[in-house]
C-alpha cells in the first residue's frame, strides 16, 4: 500500500510566546521531510495567530487536518462529566466554538479526553449521561457548520471513558448524529483492544480518521506494532482519507524524519 495521505501530529500546544515566522518555519519543515498536511492541538478561548495560519496552510497546499482538543481539559480541568454544571457548560462552549474554527480549515475537531476522568464523576452512569448530553449539544454545532467530530477511543490510563471502538460506536448510535463518527489510534488500540486491525475492519467505511503511533509512542520502528498490517487492513476497508503519526516524548523534528524514513523503508509510502 502506497500512502498519500499522510499528516504529522504536533503534539504540544503552538507557543503563544512564539514567533509565527518560527511555526511557519516548523510546518515548512514538516512538509519538506514529506508530509502532506498537519494535525495541531488547541487549546483557550481561540486558535493562536488562525488567520495567519489560515493564510499559510492554504499558500502552501498543507492544510491542517484535525484539531486536537484533549489540552483543554488538561490546562483548564474542562471535561464533560464534571459535576460542576459551569465547567460542562464552558467546555460545550469551548467545543462548539471550536467547530467554526474547524470549519474555516475543513479540518477534523477530535474528541477524547475531554470527557475526564472517573475520579471527577465517580458515578458512572452519571458520568455517561454528562457526556452523551455534552456531545449532543456540540453535534448540534458541528451540524450547522458542517464540521465532522471524530470520537477518539482513548486507553485507560488518559481518559476515564469509552475506551474502546465499540464503546465509541455506541456512543455515535445513541447520539445519532452523521456529525460524530469513529477513529482509532494504534497506540491506544494496542493497550485496550485484542488486535490492532480488527477494530479497523469492524469500523469499516464509518472510520473517519486514523492516528499511526508506535506501541511505546516513540520513534516508528522502535516498539513492535506491524505497520504493513495496519495499512493492509486500511487498504482492505477502502480507507481513502488521512493518516497522522504521532510521536511522544521525541522533538517533533526527529519524530517526523524518522517516521518517513520508516514507513519508507517498510515500502508503506513513496
Amino acid at each position: 500500500m502506497n500512502l498519500t495521505q499522510l499528516s504529522y501530529i504536533l503534539v504540544e500546544n503552538p507557543d503563544s510566546s512564539g514567533s509565527f515566522e518560527n511555526f511557519a518555519a516548523t510546518l515548512q519543515q514538516i512538509r519538506e521531510f514529506g508530509f502532506q498536511g498537519i494535525e495541531i492541538n488547541i487549546s483557550g478561548p481561540d486558535l493562536w495567530q488562525q488567520d495567519r495560519l489560515l493564510e499559510f496552510v492554504d499558500s502552501h497546499d498543507f492544510p491542517v487536518v484535525s484539531l486536537l482538543t484533549g489540552s483543554n481539559y488538561f490546562q483548564e480541568g474542562l471535561c464533560f462529566c464534571s459535576p460542576d454544571e459551569q465547567v460542562r457548560r464552558s467546555a460545550v462552549q469551548r467545543l462548539q466554538h471550536y467547530t467554526s474554527i474547524a470549519a474555516r480549515f475543513h479540518a477534523l475537531l477530535v474528541i477524547g479526553q475531554m470527557q475526564g476522568f472517573s475520579q471527577d464523576e465517580p458515578d458512572r452512569p452519571v458520568a455517561e449521561t454528562r457526556i452523551e448530553e455534552s456531545l449532543k449539544r456540540i453535534a448540534e454545532a458541528a451540524e450547522e457548520h458542517q464540521v465532522t467530530v471524530v470520537l477518539e477511543p482513548v486507553n485507560h490510563l488518559q481518559v476515564g471513558f469509552h475506551h474502546r471502538l465499540q464503546d465509541v460506536l455506541d456512543l455515535a448510535r445513541r447520539i445519532g448524529s452523521d456529525r460524530l463518527r469513529p477513529m482509532l489510534d494504534s497506540f491506544h488500540m494496542n493497550i485496550e483492544e485484542a488486535s490492532v486491525t480488527e477494530p479497523i475492519f469492524r469500523a469499516g467505511s464509518d472510520l473517519a480518521h486514523f492516528h499511526l503511533c508506535e506501541s511505546n509512542g516513540s520513534l516508528l520502528g522502535s516498539g513492535n506494532l506491524d505497520f504493513p498490517s495496519i495499512f493492509q487492513a486500511l487498504e482492505s476497508t477502502g480507507y481513502s482519507d488521512w493518516i497522522s503519526v504521532k510521536v511522544y516524548r521525541q522533538p517533533w523534528a526527529r519524530g517526523a524524519e524518522a517516521a518517513v524514513e520508516h514507513l519508507r523503508k517498510l515500502e508503506l509510502i513513496p
